[in-house]
């Protein structure tokens, strides 16, 4: 079969060659802040995949009662939390868990809740729709960054502020986590639930299989060229999940080296697309050497304060986008759709409304909850309680 029949082997070169390149320039040179672009790609390429969006995995629940986004969602933490250990393990990484600011948690996190649902998905979600296409999507990416820099920068940066003070440490003083509440290492604890995890979808597997037999959808055609399977056809959230929990150990490899020390997040990117967009006067952070945390800019040290830009974040974000559109091309899920302008409008009030939860929070589902959770901080383990609790309620009022 010749390339010109089959679109994903051309593009699968493509992508490759342009990967393979990212990662020989930041080789030779050092600027490992380049390899944000592959992995961005791959992170917007496995969402889009299995369409794993948190606000769905969460909503579904209620209007469907399906959790198998949420549980892709879950192997993806728990696929990043074995990666982590490892990755401390062998001195590659350090782990940074955030701090227990419990205000802002439980103001964020409801606020981030009700927006996740009239936004129609979380800030990685839209990105990763708007990639497909999702009209909605892109209305919400346009209020998110509002609603963002009216915390980090405008209006509500005082309460912003006030919320952050609320802060619980451990008894030597740092963020308190699983580890420090039971006194187990985190290796361990990691190891315990993988090993919960795996008893459990084995168990699920095996009432499935005992169950009657259902017939096969035309998309899962175990037939067919495996080539074929992996770049045209959807995958199940699980696999989605997998795959994300092994790119976050080189996520976080990568950020670190670039000034960052902290595994995947989007919040704050989505942000610094927009600054980079105005005049405003920016500081970077793009090496180890500026140790700068991940959502805790340093002060500027001018008259005019400057923003701070992660370019490793504008990377993640800008081809996390370019790697969702691929993905959907490839199955054929990428259409623009005609929405109602109420939708829409509802969907950037919905973003504006997330965006400042995210960040009176610290982060969304993706740096607060798949790398948050991974990295076992209590605080966004109380964030993640409070968003699926605020979710539900809203899909019920709103939704049904």
């Amino acid at each position: 079969m010749d390339a010109s029949a089959s679109p994903w082997r051309s593009t699968l070169l493509v992508s490759l060659a342009g990967m393979t390149a990212c990662i020989a320039v930041a080789a030779v040179t050092g600027w490992w802040v380049i390899t944000s672009i592959p992995i961005g790609f791959l992170f917007g390429f496995f969402l889009e995949r299995s369409d794993l969006c948190g606000s769905s995995a969460f909503s579904e629940i209620v209007l469907m009662k399906d959790a198998r986004k949420l549980w892709g969602l879950w192997v993806a933490i728990v696929v990043s939390m074995v990666m982590f250990a490892a990755g401390s393990a062998l001195g590659w990484i350090e782990l940074n868990p955030k701090p227990l600011t419990w205000a802002g948690y439980l103001v964020g996190g409801l606020l981030f809740g009700v927006g996740i649902v009239l936004a129609g998905g979380c800030v990685s979600g839209t990105l990763f729709k708007s990639g497909q296409g999702n009209l909605n999507s892109m209305a919400a990416l346009v209020g998110i960054p509002l609603g963002i820099s009216a915390v980090a920068y405008g209006p509500i940066q005082g309460l912003n502020r006030m919320l952050k003070s609320h802060l619980v440490t451990s008894a030597d003083g740092r963020a308190v986590t699983l580890s420090s509440v039971t006194g187990l290492p985190y290796w361990a604890l990691a190891a315990l639930i993988a090993a919960l995890t795996i008893g459990f979808g084995v168990s699920v597997m095996k009432r499935r299989a005992a169950a009657p037999a259902r017939s096969s959808a035309p998309g899962n055609d175990h037939t067919a060229e495996i080539g074929e399977r992996i770049f045209t056809r959807s995958w199940k959230p699980w696999q989605s999940g997998v795959a994300i929990g092994l790119l976050a150990l080189v996520a976080y490899t990568s950020s670190a080296a670039s000034g960052r020390n902290y595994p995947l997040g989007v919040t704050h990117g989505v942000l610094d697309v927009m600054v980079l967009a105005t005049d405003a006067p920016v500081r970077s952070v793009w090496t180890a050497e500026k140790k700068a945390g991940p959502e805790n800019p340093p002060a500027a040290d001018s008259d005019r304060p400057k923003k701070h830009i992660v370019w490793w974040l504008v990377g993640l974000v800008v081809f996390l986008v370019i790697g969702s559109f691929t993905s959907a091309r490839l199955r054929g899920s990428f259409r623009f759709l005609p929405k109602p302008p109420d939708e829409m409008v509802v969907a950037f009030f919905g973003g504006i409304l997330l965006g400042a939860g995210a960040t009176l929070a610290g982060g969304c589902v993706i740096g607060n909850i798949l790398s948050g959770v991974a990295l076992m901080s209590v605080g966004n383990i109380l964030f993640l309680a409070v968003v699926v609790l605020a979710n539900w309620v809203t899909t019920r009022l709103y939704l049904m």
